[in-house]
């Protein structure tokens, strides 16, 4: 038999190894894992993890679903049976977003913690309140479930927003169907438009066949106008419900706030943050978003284009926006940044896409504010 010295173990062994890494390489890991689930996990390990928790840099959140101001179910209170309605982005105008139970398997911290440092989420809580204990928060990520404007099965459409206090650049990237074959589409369904736009016609002539008479007789630029409406808004109210994040948060140099689809993208860098924290948002009166200004808007457009890997991209259409105020007298400068803006909005063949479009002759759209 064995001495009973021998039986125990070594208590040198005991010791936590992860107290021998210093904070900031803790940090640095934490940095890593981003997801806000995970860092909730990883703040009930230990009572030091609880402490570096709030300390991290770059968050990532998920949204899990998108419910109306009163709690209930958008698509069971107003009967939408699919979960992309054609004019889902009206009816995301009365919602808020919320993540659900993020961290719902903490149920305990470490003896002697004084409490936890996520709450306990029995219903739903906002982005907002879920970040209130992270104090050096710079880097935000955060994800919806879904994009905001329903399209028809094999449309594409994909927008990317930059806001300050307002809009500053805005680029919409669309098109009538995405596969292999070269024939066009037969004429979309007369959509009525916002009042609000006033096209400059005499902008608008054909250019050696690269813009067909059928683009105007079969409802094709009216398609477009709702397409840029439709991301406007969209773009808009994203922006409208960041503003209480933004003022919790004066740390905060990059935000980014994303959809499941890829289908929208809005951005704000430090400048962007530092204007909206330092000047009131203009607030659209008839709804819960950012008012959208008086913007030149420069469409491009192509019956049909041949992408990298056998995709073909019929009724290509760009649209870059900028607010008119800031479209004249601006420089050379501006025109750099907005064609770098452009040309950076998106990645793989969609980047193709709009590099083919760039070269396109492009027709000038005035827009009042909305």
């Amino acid at each position: 038999m064995h001495p009973k010295t021998r039986i125990h173990a070594d208590p040198s062994l005991e010791l936590d190894q992860f107290d021998r890494l210093p904070d900031s390489l803790l940090l640095l890991i934490l940095n890593k894992v981003a997801d806000i689930r995970s860092l909730g996990r990883c703040g009930a390990v230990s009572k030091r993890f609880n402490s570096l928790v709030p300390l991290v840099h770059d968050i990532y959140i998920k949204i899990d679903r998108v419910v109306t101001v009163d709690g209930s179910d958008p698509d069971e209170t107003l009967n939408i049976p699919s979960p992309k309605p054609r004019n889902m982005f009206t009816n995301f105008l009365k919602m808020v977003l919320y993540v659900i139970k993020p961290f719902h398997h903490i149920r305990s911290n470490t003896s002697g913690s004084r409490g936890h440092l996520f709450p306990q989420l029995s219903s739903q809580h906002s982005p907002a309140q879920v970040l209130k204990n992270f104090t050096h928060v710079r880097n935000l990520h955060i994800e919806l479930p879904s994009g905001d404007v329903g399209t028809e099965d094999g449309v594409l459409l994909k927008w990317r927003a930059e806001f300050g206090c307002t809009l500053q650049n805005c680029v919409i990237l669309g098109g009538t169907c995405v596969d292999k074959k070269t024939s066009i589409l037969s004429s979309q369904e007369n959509l009525n438009v916002n009042s609000n736009l006033n096209l400059n016609m005499n902008s608008m002539q054909e250019d050696n066949g690269t813009m067909p008479e059928s683009f105007y007789t079969n409802g094709g630029l009216k398609l477009r106008v709702v397409w840029t409406i439709s991301s406007l808004i969209a773009a808009s109210t994203r922006h409208y419900l960041l503003r209480q994040i933004i003022k919790d948060h004066p740390t905060l140099v990059s935000l980014v706030l994303t959809d499941a689809d890829a289908q929208g993208t809005l951005i704000m860098g430090s400048k962007q943050l530092k204007e909206v924290r330092e000047n009131q948002l203009a607030c659209s009166a008839s709804s819960n978003r950012t008012q959208v200004p008086a913007c030149n808007m420069k469409l491009r457009y192509a019956p049909y284009l041949e992408l990298p890997g056998g995709v073909g991209l019929q009724g290509a259409t760009l649209v870059a926006i900028r607010p008119s105020c800031e479209g004249s007298g601006s420089g050379n400068g501006s025109k750099k940044e907005t064609d770098s803006f452009i040309l950076g909005a998106f990645d793989g063949v969609f980047k193709t896409a709009v590099k083919a479009l760039m070269k396109r002759r492009s027709y000038l759209l005035e827009m009042n504010g909305f």
